[in-house]
């Protein structure tokens, strides 16, 4: 399903995972400890850090029950409490999408695929 869809008293609502992943994405970066997102290259098992115009390559966004699911691939900062970081993003993305597309989020999974130092 590459959409998720909503009826209303007034019509169909369709909206596209990817302006799901393209938001949820935004969101997460702006969270404390996230340099960004990872797009994994399953071939030769390399993470590389995605600029803003490929975000959504290291999110998935599934639809469960009509319910969302969100998977994201980040890449976190040295130092940082991965845990905190973890609860502050989930937190965050899950309120901002909710009210966002009027749909509950079930689920957050997060796989932090590497640790860069920033200056």
């Amino acid at each position: 399903m590459k959409k998720s869809n909503m009826n209303t008293h007034m019509g169909n609502i369709t909206i596209d995972k990817e302006v799901i992943a393209q938001y949820a994405g935004s969101v997460a970066i702006e969270c404390f400890g996230i340099v960004g997102m990872a797009g994994i290259n399953v071939k030769d098992g390399l993470v590389k850090l995605l600029k803003m115009d490929n975000i959504t390559r290291g999110i998935n966004v599934s639809m469960r029950d009509n319910k969302l699911v969100v998977d994201f691939h980040v890449i976190v900062a040295f130092g940082v409490s991965i845990p905190a970081v973890a609860d502050n993003l989930i937190s965050n993305v899950k309120y901002k999408v909710e009210e966002f597309t009027g749909i509950e989020v079930e689920k957050i999974n997060i796989y932090v695929e590497g640790v860069r130092v920033i200056d």
